[in-house]
């Protein structure tokens, strides 16, 4: 790839039209990724690599549910020498899937490796590199040594792959970046395409380039910007390798669909990622199809109605919120709101408000609230005749707007320039094909206003984006409310693709509410998904976030069972964050992150941290829940739950 003149903000073809960044393609065995080839789907085994039945029974579950690339641990010689056992069990059976070895601290292992799969993986913040949370003062010359010495640690495993025709991936994890990165980069995404920009320029030198690279974070927000910043480092070096995305230790269920499909989504909407894995605490052949619904999301995107390209204010490898007024609740400062819709109800009653965080007492006479209380709810031209709790705002179709208290109008475009404007909160409802300059003209000098932005185009962050963007270059800070309907049966469907829809919109700090509706999927999972998508993007916390790696050969305790415990035990402890680690590659990195952490870190032997330093070693595992318990509360974060919880 020839290197080209790129502005500041470059990282992807185009932010206006749909289309994947041209990598270069490599070749995994006899899979192609990058290139022209498909979004590849991966996974990883949950196995004891020494267990060959187990592992080649695991695999082929995974590869039977659409699995393209099978990754295997190999912390040590020997677990990288049973590859080879692994392997020809599999060939036996007729499944020609590529294997990937996973190697995290030991070189040789990674050589053994190099002869038996078609891809390593090594992390450059633990290959031939430290993590011991230490600050070095490096001096240029000092720093080269340590680069040298580096440099000389990982050219015998190029060579290998070299000599094999042995795929590599680089992957480095926010989590473990090494305390060199650390030093002179900080915890950053800068620090994190540096660690492996490090790596794949000693490639180069080698004339090595079957290489494909990762970014990963718990963080979504951090993930997608590591991806970009990388991205526009290669393009500015006149690289295009493929690339791996992933969040890692995205967790379980819901929440860990939603917080995948935010970080995974917001870099396939610019085009960028050529395989994907969605790291699940569950079993592997459960991450499939999920990552197959996000991969299919994206085909055929490039037939999008086209978008006017406009200045792109803002800086896409930090978040800094548009700035926006504040009207009544909603912009400035405040949290991100959320409604929610019965307009199509026949008739509206108390209990229809319990799927969306309110519960009303008849014999108490009283609302309780949950922490995922929708704001507002829109019921369009359908009376309320009830008492509402005080929280809730009722949004109401102008032609049926009542003006009662905390009663809010809904106008079209059209009633909102000709009609004169209401003294309260009100709402317009526009599509991004109706944002002229006349209407961006009166919501500039309208303090009551509030835009709800929708779009039919299929490329509908772009879409939406390309819009605010004309905002903000027009100097008007009206707040904007993401509106989003889907037609869909399934849940996870839904939740999947409208994170990827709007995720992105929120990591770049654009959005001040969402309105999701979903007609076919329960109210109760519509209004979840909304605030999960909030929580993902850390624009708005209402839940406990669990940052729980997805299991692999290196896990010393059973991750799904211990997760649900631990989650059944700590659910109601709002905006606290929990890392639960199978072992110690990214466990202590990503305690860096979390508030509390749970790693295991020998047989049955759990390690305690408060952020990122250590409180309890090897705590008993029949014990550790209940220690854990302890340490939030001596930190002074817990709180006792709801009764009746």
């Amino acid at each position: 790839m020839e290197k080209k003149k790129i502005s500041d903000t470059d990282y992807c073809v185009s932010l206006w039209k749909y289309a994947r960044f041209a990598t270069r393609a490599v070749k995994i065995g006899s899979t192609g990724i990058g290139g022209e080839n498909p979004l590849r789907l991966q996974s990883m085994t949950t196995t004891d690599t020494m267990n060959t039945e187990a592992t080649v029974q695991q695999s082929i579950r995974m590869i039977e549910a659409g699995c393209e690339l099978v990754r295997i641990t190999a912390p040590s010689i020997k677990e990288a020498e049973n590859l080879r056992q692994i392997r020809d069990s599999l060939r036996q059976l007729g499944y020609s899937t590529p294997l990937v070895a996973d190697i995290h601290f030991t070189p040789n292992a990674a050589e053994v490796a190099a002869g038996i799969v078609e891809k390593v993986r090594v992390n450059p913040g633990n290959y031939a590199d430290k993590k011991k949370f230490e600050t070095i003062d490096y001096s240029d010359n000092s720093y080269a040594l340590e680069l040298e010495r580096i440099r000389e640690k990982f050219m015998p495993l190029v060579q290998l792959c070299k000599e094999n025709g042995t795929a590599m991936r680089i992957g480095t994890n926010h989590g473990s970046l090494s305390d060199r990165i650390m030093s002179r980069y900080g915890d950053t995404p800068r620090g994190m395409v540096e660690s492996a920009m490090e790596f794949i320029r000693i490639c180069r030198e080698m004339d090595f380039h079957e290489i494909v690279i990762s970014m990963k974070a718990s963080n979504p927000q951090v993930m997608v910007q590591a991806y970009r910043l990388l991205v526009h480092e290669m393009m500015t070096e006149g690289m295009n390798y493929p690339l791996h995305l992933g969040v890692t230790e995205a967790g379980e269920g819901e929440d860990g669909r939603i917080k995948s499909a935010v970080g995974i989504g917001a870099l396939l909407e610019d085009g960028l990622g050529d395989t994907i894995r969605v790291s699940l605490t569950e079993e592997p052949e459960a991450e499939i199809p999920v990552a197959k619904i996000l991969a299919e999301h994206y085909v055929g995107r490039e037939n999008h109605t086209e978008i006017i390209p406009t200045t792109i204010p803002i800086d896409p490898f930090s978040y800094s919120r548009r700035p926006t007024r504040t009207t009544l609740n909603v912009g400035g400062r405040e949290v991100p709101r959320v409604i929610m819709d019965l307009s199509l109800k026949e008739r509206i009653t108390p209990a229809m408000l319990f799927p969306y965080g309110y519960n009303y007492s008849v014999p108490l006479d009283k609302w309780n609230l949950s922490d995922m209380a929708c704001d507002f709810i829109y019921v369009g031209s359908k009376p309320i005749t009830f008492a509402i709790p005080g929280t809730l705002g009722i949004i109401e179709d102008l032609d049926f707007y009542t003006g009662a208290e905390r009663h809010y109008p809904l106008m079209s475009k059209e009633q909102y320039l000709t009609l004169p404007t209401p003294d309260t909160l009100h709402f317009i409802d526009v599509n991004t094909s109706e944002l002229t300059g006349g209407l961006i003209a009166k919501l500039q000098s309208d303090g009551g206003a509030v835009l709800v932005l929708s779009s039919d185009n299929r490329h509908a962050l772009a879409s939406l984006r390309a819009e605010v963007f004309r905002l903000m270059n027009a100097q008007c800070e009206v707040p904007v409310i993401f509106r989003r309907n889907y037609e869909t049966g399934s849940t996870e469907t839904f939740q999947l693709k409208a994170s990827a829809d709007l995720g992105g919109l929120l990591i770049d700090g654009l959005g001040d509410g969402l309105w999701l509706r979903a007609d076919n999927v329960p109210s109760r999972e519509v209004n979840s998904t909304a605030f999960g998508i909030l929580q993902a993007t850390r624009t708005r916390i209402s839940r406990t976030e669990y940052i729980s790696c997805p299991s692999c050969g290196r896990t010393l305790f059973d991750l799904q069972e211990t997760t649900a415990r631990i989650r059944k035990r700590t659910d109601h402890l709002k905006g606290i964050k929990i890392g639960i680690m199978g072992c110690i590659v990214n466990g202590p990195g990503e305690m860096a992150d979390a508030d509390y952490g749970y790693v295991g870190t020998g047989p049955g032997k759990i390690t305690l941290y408060k952020e990122k330093e250590v409180v309890k070693r090897n705590v008993p595992s029949d014990q550790a829940v209940d220690e854990l318990i302890a340490l939030i509360k001596s930190g002074g974060d817990w709180v006792e739950p709801p009764q009746g919880d």
